[in-house]
């Protein structure tokens, strides 16, 4: 629960691991609570916010009252929402799918906006993806924006679309925002591109130890550090990922400082692939793709390309491609997919690469989310914060879940 402090508060819809709340918590906010229908998504976000109220829900069928009252059981006496984020599921508009204009989660969209009027929040940011400005789907996006206006919104126009990479996040990622203001309230303005530099994909993960080397992890996802291969992380670390493992050098991280472990290295397990498949994954170059899987191969020097999530098991449990490694002969690990992706080491994902690689490659990059949030931080006109005090990670067992496991947590919650 959170104590009454200046910090504002904000909520965040369709939030599944927490890579928006992750990046506006960094901003100054104090995310008070979360909603996520998937109930191993929900775990998780559990484990690494449990200073959260996270309602497993579908937030289609949640009303603003259901919200508050969730609000209240974090902050009693809340009032007022300063900020509501999310990233309803795009799949159906999506330019890297089939672009199904019946698929049912389109229509996801007119739930955040339906949640977005009944609670009258300050600000607002939704997250889509870019196809959402692209032939029958822009009538959506321009229904959405309706909705809001007739709730009270004005809308930041033109509506942009910014890039991962532009935000210090060494991956290619191009995602719509929308950005809405009460109204009353001072506009809100998209953060500028490009003001920092972006660490390459050496500068992310060059320190990591190679997980093929070690057995323990062929059926499991976490290795202890000896004192010396944690002496050689730190040293080899470039700043990008000393600020990720370390919030407290990153002058402009404003998240609670995590309890946790440096010495645990987590989301390690092996992938295996057949001595032909290796083969043709060593005779491909660094930022080519491999002839027949058509996996892009990263290079030390380049960026990521986007990171995806993959189908869920109602729509076939398809996995996602994921980029080689640029050194070694296999596809990249859930950590370095994570370091890709702007993930703090203390961030824990899924034990499986299933539900691991999913929850990475749906999120918000929080260094993305973090320059927004920022920009909503100015236009409240409150410095941001630090907090007060660090938060412990939540058991383990969140992370362990089957899809059964998880559904029976949430109901006995």
């Amino acid at each position: 629960m959170f104590t009454p402090s200046p910090r504002p508060i904000a909520i965040d819809l369709f939030a599944g691991a927490g890579g928006f709340s992750l990046g506006i918590e960094q901003a100054g906010f104090d995310v008070v609570l979360a909603v996520e229908k998937d109930p191993v998504h929900g775990a998780v976000h559990q484990f690494n916010f449990t200073q959260t109220v996270v309602l497993c829900a579908d937030a289609g069928e949640l009303t603003g009252e259901d919200i508050w009252q969730g609000i209240k059981q974090n902050l009693p006496h809340a009032e007022t929402l300063d900020l509501i984020v999310g990233g309803p599921p795009c799949q159906g508009f999506s330019s890297m799918g089939k672009r199904e204009e019946t698929d049912t989660r389109n229509g996801l969209v007119f739930e955040f906006s339906r949640l977005v009027c009944e609670l009258q929040p300050r600000y607002f940011v939704m997250e889509n993806v870019p196809g959402l400005q692209q032939g029958d789907a822009l009538q959506v996006l321009q229904r959405v924006q309706q909705e809001l206006e007739a709730g009270g919104y004005q809308i930041t126009t033109p509506v942009q679309i910014l890039n991962a990479k532009g935000f210090g996040v060494p991956q290619e990622r191009k995602r719509l925002f929308l950005l809405g203001s009460r109204q009353g309230e001072s506009p809100l303005v998209y953060p500028p591109m490009g003001e920092q530099e972006t660490p390459t994909v050496k500068a992310a993960i060059a320190d990591l130890p190679n997980l093929d080397e070690f057995s323990e992890l062929a059926d499991r996802d976490a290795l202890r550090l000896s004192s010396l291969q944690l002496h050689q992380l730190e040293t080899q670390a470039s700043e990008y990922v000393q600020k990720l493992r370390h919030g407290n050098l990153d002058q402009n991280n404003y998240a609670y400082p995590r309890q946790w472990d440096p010495s645990l290295l987590t989301g390690l397990r092996q992938t295996h692939h057949q001595p032909a498949i290796r083969t043709r994954f060593q005779n491909t170059p660094p930022g080519k793709k491999e002839a027949i899987s058509r996996l892009p191969r990263l290079s030390w020097e380049g960026y990521c390309p986007t990171l995806r999530a993959g189908t869920n098991s109602d729509r076939g449990s398809h996995t996602s491609p994921r980029p080689l490694h640029p050194q070694f002969n296999r596809v990249i690990g859930v950590r370095e997919a994570a370091r890709l992706h702007s993930f703090p080491d203390w961030f824990r994902l899924h034990v499986t690469k299933w539900h691991g690689f999913r929850q990475v490659g749906n999120a918000v990059p929080p260094l993305l989310a973090r320059a927004i949030g920022q920009q909503v931080m100015k236009a409240l006109g409150k410095p941001p914060s630090k907090p007060t005090h660090p938060v412990s990670l939540g058991p383990v067992e969140l992370l362990q879940f089957t899809h059964t496991q998880a559904v029976r947590y949430w109901q006995n919650q």
